[in-house]
């Protein structure tokens, strides 16, 4: 019989209400987690993922409290033990890896004295011992020259590196449950592929268990033996992770996995209607109810009870699950976007631009000039036409939203020039730029927590831009207001809310009508579905893509998820250290990726299928900046050709299927290769 290291029983955690109700966010937990297994957790934001988490090592966020049920981690109750008990249990028995490791380690300590103290605090090795626990715990988590990474400040680490560290840390203590809360939520695709596959390693070697919170289904199928769903504070489905994935048999999961964007195929993924309940919403019978298109009378009225079927491996909350065991096995259609041909008008040229962040001299403030002979984005010749979605893809460090925010006015260009609407030179200084130019130019963030005014009502924020260009006011002001948040699925009942009474999809749909109140040529879009749970994600994507299609809008679309970009682009621009490495048609650049390096991204994205696993064929190196001569992917180059790629600048190369590259390998001789000749 499997060991079972930790045990949940009927735990329930909630907070009261100012009427004195008791609202539940977690309901009736009940699960095992074996010795040796690694568990994944899934669902939407809200759905009680991190708060279980966070039971399981005995931490119940302030607010709330335990309503019933318990923890029990070698034979004690985890949620009834003091402060000073907890102490020897957290970090030696129990360890958590936070999301952003940036956050969680201290800025001005370095790396090796971070892990000194966790090793002080959870061993009792003595001062040498402890010294060569440091390098044998960053040599574990494949971090190259532990002896100077030991000696590097956070701030000098890459993210990919600074998570490494964050798990090495954890492991100080020998722990032998490891509790992951969105470990590679922010990591670009890359370097999120290398983090799990050292998990995995680790996984493996040291025995450890693991549990894995994220709503990112591609990283669950990659690293996770067992899964659990979970819907408004409720497991829903849990079970074998390729049973959960392969054959999902609760609605819930089949509209989650029916939500993501896939590589093989073009087009916008599902998007899941409405929303999960909010705490203390009084509902009947089964919470998913109102989303479900299988559902009948008797699951308005009752609520369904978790229950085993097959070979008592999976357990559902359902009562019509019988009807998706009983379900073909049906490929995604993905919703087809109208891919007409744009037609070459153009609206944005980049011609020649090269950025810096090297600070200026004196006598070059004077001059008004920069002086740097390796920009951190050199020459990008980049034409826009009108109507056209265009992404920018690479890895963090790539020069993706550098190049949008010289866009927008937002930093200054070293050399080159921004020319709008065929013959306007756009002004490097975003206070000189005149009004019709700040209008045609929008700019959605990444955050929309950081970008609207917590202050203000989404009525003044859509306002402010309505008032600002076209001068509107009384009546007229509220009825475009209200067309507004109509256009963006909202409507009127939104306009006395503020951001913080908003979920995170509904904030974001809020950025995209602020940014549309403008009537733009253009809309830059920085990251804006990375923080986002993917059904919500796959709902902003359809509304954009309709929104496009109604005003005719422009999109330069920044993103490190290559899925999403496969989704709504028409071209992709794939850029590494600032430099531009191939451009293309979309379904060119994925279908025939030319240039080494765009093998490389393509190669590492995570399918939520635990049978296709991600080529890595590339180190996971991060370089501080381009080489002064030749090929600026020359460094991590599986296809690496010596002297040439290192002296020599690559020339641009135009293939037969319309992608462009810039590499020394001849492209007709990949084409031939691509095509099986």
């Amino acid at each position: 019989m499997e060991e079972i290291i930790q045990k949940v029983k009927n735990l329930s955690v909630g907070f009261k209400s100012q009427k004195g109700d008791e609202i539940s966010i977690l309901k009736n937990i009940t699960t095992n987690i074996k010795k040796g297994e690694t568990v994944g957790i899934v669902g939407e934001s809200g759905s009680g993922k991190s708060t279980l988490a966070l039971a399981m090592m005995g931490y119940v966020k302030q607010g709330l409290y335990t309503m019933e049920g318990e923890c029990v981690f070698n034979s004690s109750n985890l949620l009834n033990m003091s402060n000073r008990e907890l102490e020897k249990i957290r970090g030696r028995k129990i360890a958590m890896i936070p999301q952003n490791a940036g956050q969680s380690l201290t800025p001005n300590l370095k790396i090796g004295y971070q892990i000194d103290e966790a090793l002080k605090l959870h061993t009792n090795l003595n001062k040498n011992e402890r010294d060569k626990k440091i390098s044998e715990l960053l040599n574990k988590v494949r971090l190259p020259s532990p002896e100077t990474i030991a000696l590097r400040y956070p701030h000098e680490l890459s993210g990919g590196q600074q998570q490494r560290v964050a798990v090495g840390m954890a492991l100080a203590g020998n722990p032998d449950l490891l509790l992951l809360d969105e470990p590679t939520t922010g990591l670009d695709v890359t370097t999120q592929a290398h983090v799990l596959e050292l998990l995995n390693f680790i996984a493996k070697d040291t025995g450890t268990s693991m549990v894995y919170v994220s709503h990112d289904l591609g990283a669950i199928a990659q690293v996770s033996d067992r899964i659990i769903v979970m819907y408004s504070g409720e497991i829903v489905l849990e079970g074998p992770a390729r049973d959960i994935l392969k054959k999902p048999i609760h609605p819930y999961t089949y509209g989650l996995l029916k939500s993501i964007p896939k590589l093989s195929l073009a087009g916008l993924p599902d998007s899941m209607p409405g929303s999960q309940p909010q705490p203390g919403a009084k509902t009947k019978g089964c919470s998913f109810y109102d989303r479900c298109n299988l559902a009948e009378d008797k699951c308005k009225k009752n609520s369904p009870n978790l229950e085993y079927v097959g070979e008592f491996k999976t357990r559902v909350r359902c009562f019509n699950y019988k009807k998706l065991i009983e379900q073909k096995s049906e490929k995604q259609s993905n919703i087809k976007r109208n891919e007409k041909n744009i037609k070459i008008n153009e609206i944005l040229n980049l011609t020649d631009v090269s950025i810096s962040y090297a600070k200026q001299k004196l006598l070059d403030q004077i001059l008004n000039k920069i002086t740097d002979t390796n920009p951190t984005v050199k020459d990008i010749n980049i034409d826009i036409n009108k109507g056209e979605t265009i992404a920018l893809v690479g890895e963090s460090g790539s020069g993706k939203s550098t190049i949008l925010k010289s866009i927008a006015g937002l930093l200054r260009t070293k050399e080159g020039n921004i020319k709008f609407d065929q013959d306007r030179v756009l002004s490097n200084d975003l206070k000189k730029r005149n009004s019709s130019d700040l209008r045609a130019i929008q700019l959605i963030f990444q955050n929309p927590d950081e970008s609207l005014n917590p202050n203000h009502t989404v009525e003044e924020i859509l306002a402010q831009p309505l008032k600002l260009y076209f001068g509107l006011s009384g009546e007229e002001l509220k009825n475009n207001i209200i067309e507004l948040l109509e256009k963006v699925r909202l409507g009127k009942f939104y306009m006395a809310r503020y951001p913080r009474q908003l979920s995170g999809g509904e904030k974001q749909r809020v950025a995209v009508a602020r940014a549309f109140a403008a009537k733009p040529d253009i809309i830059l879009c920085d990251e804006v579905t990375s923080a986002l749970d993917v059904s919500v994600q796959a709902a902003v994507l359809n509304l954009l893509q309709k929104l496009k299609e109604d005003f005719g809008t422009t999109y330069i679309f920044v993103s490190h998820d290559l899925a999403v970009v496969r989704a709504i682009s028409d071209r992709v621009a794939v850029l590494y250290q600032g430099r531009l490495c191939e451009i293309g048609p979309s379904k060119n650049v994925y279908k025939f990726p030319s240039h080494p390096y765009t093998e490389v991204l393509l190669g590492a994205v995570l399918e939520p299928d635990p049978d296709i696993k991600p080529k890595l064929v590339a180190e996971d190196i991060v370089e501080d900046k381009p080489p002064e001569k030749g090929c600026c992917f020359q460094g991590r180059c599986p296809r690496f050709l010596g002297d040439k790629c290192k002296n020599e600048t690559p020339p641009w190369q135009i293939g037969d299927n319309g992608n462009a590259i810039r590499c020394h390998i001849n492209i007709k001789d990949l084409e031939k290769k691509q095509n099986g000749n």
